[in-house]
């Protein structure tokens, strides 16, 4: 929340604690008592609200205000006042991708500090500090966490998989068909445990860095393109 939409909130809320009684009664034991707000809370009866139901629903009103001038702010320039309007998530990433572009073509992102030497990746600034820390321990010991090996092992079975399958293809393009159920069986109980072992990736790679299993439909129009 930015210094005016809080301001805002503070001007509202005094006004709306204005609705509110300066006193309220409590029962005693020889009748009902009137004590100001400012006396001792040490009593043990609960204060009675004197406030109409229409000076309540003025004050939730007034709190909805604020609560929609600070959820209006939270938005990017172009879309406020337009809260009804965003649908979804994408409304706003389709604002910053038109930011970016403009900036582009602008030149702003020409000059930069850093441009054209190695980025420094000894630091990941998105992840969580014990998280980071432990990554850079791994890799100073010459480790690697189990989903980046496993990311390894997938992608070279993926590709010696691919490989065999165009080598036993190729030979049915030659007219030899006698041995393609034979040929294909093993290539399928393959591609099985590759999957097995891509569902155990997505289970323990962190979020975001999911890959596919493969479909042997889709693969057999790979090789046929």
């Amino acid at each position: 929340m930015n210094s005016s939409s809080t301001r805002l909130a503070r001007r509202t809320i005094t006004a709306s604690w204005s609705l509110i009684p300066r006193s309220t009664a409590v029962v005693g034991r020889g009748g009902p008592i009137t004590r100001s707000a400012s006396s001792s809370s040490s009593s043990s009866s609960p204060p009675q609200s004197n406030k109409s139901p229409k000076t309540e629903k003025k004050l939730v009103d007034r709190l909805s205000t604020v609560i929609d001038a600070v959820n209006d702010r939270k938005l990017p320039p172009e879309l406020r006042g337009q809260r009804n309007a965003v649908r979804s998530e994408t409304d706003i990433i389709n604002v910053v991708e038109q930011r970016i572009w403009h900036s582009m073509e602008e030149g702003q992102f020409e000059n930069l500090p850093g441009k054209g030497k190695p980025l420094n990746l000894s630091t990941n600034p998105h992840a969580d500090p014990a998280e980071d820390t432990l990554y850079r321990i791994l890799s100073k010991n010459g480790c690697a966490p189990e989903w980046v090996q496993l990311n390894k092992e997938i992608r070279t079975q993926i590709s010696e998989w691919r490989a065999a399958l165009k080598k036993a293809w190729a030979k049915t393009s030659n007219g030899d068909n006698s041995n393609w159920i034979q040929t294909s069986e093993p290539l399928k109980v393959q591609m099985r445990e590759i999957n097995s072992k891509v569902l155990r990736y997505n289970l323990i790679v962190p979020f975001g860095r999911q890959m596919c299993g493969l479909k042997w439909e889709k693969e057999m129009d790979r090789v046929n393109e």
